[in-house]
């Protein structure tokens, strides 16, 4: 188990970003003297010599941390089995945990077990070191005696993330400003998450709970990656500001360290209303833009998600940041079953009168909401008769609109987008087409001419922030594409 390559760790996809996931459990198995390998399908193909690492290995570890991950990493696992019928599969990460029944049932790939040997979920590293350990001195991948059930969760001794087994930085998504694209790192200073947003899948399974990395282990962390050619950290966390102390620390150290990287993170609505006061010194140590979890502006949906803000602290937020001189990057759920035509139209007049298509990746109108096994959303009983069933392959529970033009529309969008994207059509273009198809199919007459943009376009990664992508550039083998 000690040898190269005996271990291999595999990233199916992490929005943009070169995977901290796979270089923390790295960190942690080389400490213990392991010596694994890696994989990140977001860049690399399966083909060559790392198909040759998946058909050696003898425990390879699956990361699963959203939605987009473990549907391409059940595919990953499926041709695993097929080539390499002796290696002990592991699946971590949050979607690990939410799928446990799918990952343990048995599957149709030339075995009678399940797909999964070992499921983790977060917080998992040390576990994935003491799975390393027991499969030692075994003949196959064949754990000796019955796996542990996964601890409750625990903070970490926390190691900087080992990045020396992955892809160059420059592979993934640049900051753009202006015509300079800048190598992008990414950091988490926090993990989990406090709120319990309903329809995320970080509370069923951190429950309401998160963990701060020691500032020391971030800053180092970025520090590496700065040398490999960062000039921008994101800050990973799922809410930067859920503890805001810690999170000023980090970001006056990576400042007082790098005064030249810019930075940017995650923070909810609620965090940027109740923290106003931090925001100019957050500019001034280089922070450019935040990205918050609008997801509606209707405030009966968002009562009903637990987001914890209304419409109102949405404009007040957007002033905050302007005011600070921080571009805010909203994101939307914008297909619910519970959204109306009117909501839809009302969003893509916000984002027009608030010349917000610069700030608002087109894909966020086509978003549709997720729900995947075990999601808070599934206590609310407004939901259930919207409800089909659950799509386990799918890794959600589907949904149908009782207004039938709103998933003909949410069709629509998602195609509109996905050529958008495809021939490089300015954002602002593809929003006027989107808000025009939105009121065509509510019988309403054509929007007035997208307003002529009143400020230049702020900074953005090069990667939009979404949870549901659906990226074609990953491969298995020459043919065959995810």
């Amino acid at each position: 188990m000690r040898a190269p390559g005996d271990i291999l760790l595999v990233s199916c996809y992490e929005p943009g970003y070169q995977p901290t996931a796979i270089a923390s459990q790295a960190a942690f198995l080389r400490a213990a003297g392991f010596a694994p390998l890696a994989i990140d399908l977001a860049v690399e193909a399966l083909d060559g010599p790392r198909l040759e690492r998946l058909a050696r290995a003898r425990l390879v570890a699956i990361s699963a941390p959203m939605h987009t991950a473990m549907s391409l990493g059940l595919r990953v696992a499926r041709r695993l089995r097929e080539i390499n019928s002796r290696a002990h599969v592991c699946f971590f990460g949050l979607y690990a945990t939410l799928n446990r029944a799918l990952l343990q049932r048995p599957h149709d790939h030339g075995g009678a077990g399940p797909l999964a040997d070992t499921i983790f979920g977060a917080e998992c590293e040390e576990e994935l070191v003491a799975l390393a350990r027991r499969l030692e001195g075994t003949a196959s991948g064949d754990a000796p005696g019955p796996t542990p059930s996964p601890r409750p969760l625990h903070r970490l001794p926390f190691l900087v993330p080992d990045r020396a087994l992955l892809p160059a930085l420059d592979r993934y998504a640049r900051l753009i400003v202006g015509d300079e694209r800048r190598v992008a790192g990414h950091v988490e200073s926090t993990r989990g998450c406090k709120y319990l947003c309903r329809h995320c899948p970080i509370p069923p399974v951190y429950h309401g709970r998160f963990f701060a990395v020691p500032v020391d282990v971030v800053l180092e962390d970025a520090r590496q990656q700065i040398a490999a050619g960062a000039r921008h950290i994101t800050f990973g966390d799922p809410d930067f500001l859920n503890s805001a102390k810690h999170a000023l620390a980090a970001a006056r150290g990576l400042h007082a360290a790098h005064p030249d990287v810019t930075f940017s993170f995650t923070a909810k609505v609620e965090h940027i209303v109740a923290e106003r006061a931090l925001f100019s010194e957050l500019a001034a140590l280089g922070c450019v833009f935040v990205v918050s979890a609008v997801e509606s502006l209707s405030d009966e949906i968002l009562a009903l998600l637990d987001k914890g803000h209304t419409r109102a602290d949405v404009s007040l937020a957007l002033a905050i940041m302007r005011g600070a001189g921080i571009s805010l990057r909203p994101t939307f759920v914008a297909f619910t079953p519970f959204t109306s035509m009117d909501d839809y139209l009302t969003l893509c007049r916000f984002i027009r009168e608030n010349d917000l298509e610069q700030e608002v990746d087109p894909i966020q109108l086509a978003i549709r909401l997720l729900i995947p096994p075990a999601s808070l959303l599934l206590e609310r009983p407004e939901l259930a008769p919207h409800l089909v069933g659950l799509d386990e392959e799918g890794l959600t529970y589907r949904w149908r609109h009782p207004d039938p033009r709103m998933d003909a529309l949410e069709a629509e969008v998602a195609a509109l987008v996905e050529q958008a994207t495809h021939d490089g059509e300015p954002p602002a273009s593809t929003f006027a087409r989107i808000h025009a198809l939105a009121a065509r199919t509510a019988g309403q007459s054509a929007p007035p001419a997208t307003l002529k943009r009143r400020r230049p376009a702020p900074p953005r990664l090069s990667e939009p922030w979404f949870c549901c992508a659906q990226p074609t550039k990953i491969q298995l083998g020459k043919t065959q594409k995810l």
